[in-house]
């Protein structure tokens, strides 16, 4: 699926092995999974998975050859666990970070749209000296949106391309009884605050609440979602201004073999975030 460098696989041997659980068994979760069993065996130990789909979950678990990992719901897993990964959905995150917290086990999270309702859950985990983390996703120049927010930033805009048939099951587009079929050409259908895009394409826009959290926050970080006929990829646009100068960023991802819903790059981005976690040297912001 990916391959490993060999040049950056150090690893901290000293660190103590890792129980790691996934809450949701899709493309994602799917391929962490994968990931952990084959390249992270030294330092973390894949211990259970668990969907709102037992069928999902056992069935992940069969292609593992690992039978023992399903268990029947969130707490099962948080308890076996020291880090909570969650590939589930943006209604679920939020409900499934505070369990973790509750419990004080770190957590990783996938569906970042779900936090932007619900702010406190970076607070309830500094609180608890619990680590939240939180993939770039589909995108890249999370590390430069950083750096630049130091010195004040003026303006983070994202604009994303995505084929039409994409976006038909989003809310936006129901509610407002847009006919897909009938785009010939590319057209906005959305242009607007962050806030208002992860509720409006719940499933399509993980990227602007990345981008939100990272930045200028969610009703200052602006989005436009353009409907592409043309196109069979997803494309993102980002356009960064600070005080420190400007940054164009433009990505354009193959969908994940496993699911064309989700970007490849998406997946990348979670398993190479889990590995800067067991990692002693680590590169970028």
């Amino acid at each position: 699926m990916y391959r490993q460098n060999p040049f950056d696989r150090q690893y901290d041997d000293k660190m103590p092995l890792k129980r790691i659980g996934i809450a949701g068994c899709g493309a994602i979760g799917s391929q962490i999974a994968k990931a952990i069993l084959q390249d992270f065996a030294s330092v973390a130990r894949l211990r259970a998975l668990y969907d709102i789909d037992p069928l999902k979950a056992r069935g992940l678990s069969k292609k593992l050859g690992k039978r023992h990992l399903t268990v029947p719901n969130l707490k099962a897993l948080i308890d076996k666990s020291d880090i909570v990964v969650e590939c589930a959905s943006a209604q679920a995150s939020a409900q499934i970070a505070r369990l973790a917290i509750e419990a004080r086990r770190d957590c990783m999270l996938m569906s970042v749209g779900g936090l932007l309702e619900e702010e406190e859950i970076l607070e309830l985990a500094r609180r608890a000296g619990v680590r939240l983390y939180i993939p770039s996703g589909a995108i890249c120049g999370i590390d430069g949106l950083k750096a630049h927010s130091l010195a004040g930033l003026r303006k983070v805009l994202i604009t994303t391309r995505k084929p039409a048939t994409a976006l038909k099951n989003a809310p936006y587009v129901i509610d407002n009884k847009i006919d897909l079929s009938r785009i010939k050409k590319e057209t906005l259908l959305f242009s607007g605050k962050a806030k208002d895009a992860v509720k409006a394409f719940p499933q399509n826009i993980n990227v602007a609440a990345v981008l939100s959290l990272a930045g200028m926050g969610k009703n200052k970080t602006m989005v436009r979602i353009i409907a592409s006929p043309d196109t069979n990829i997803n494309s993102h646009e980002i356009e960064i201004e600070s005080k420190a100068g400007k940054a164009f960023i433009r990505c354009e991802n193959i969908p994940c073999p496993d699911n064309p819903k989700t970007s490849y790059l998406a997946v990348l981005s979670a398993i190479s975030a889990l590995k800067q976690i067991f990692e002693s040297v680590r590169i970028g912001t």
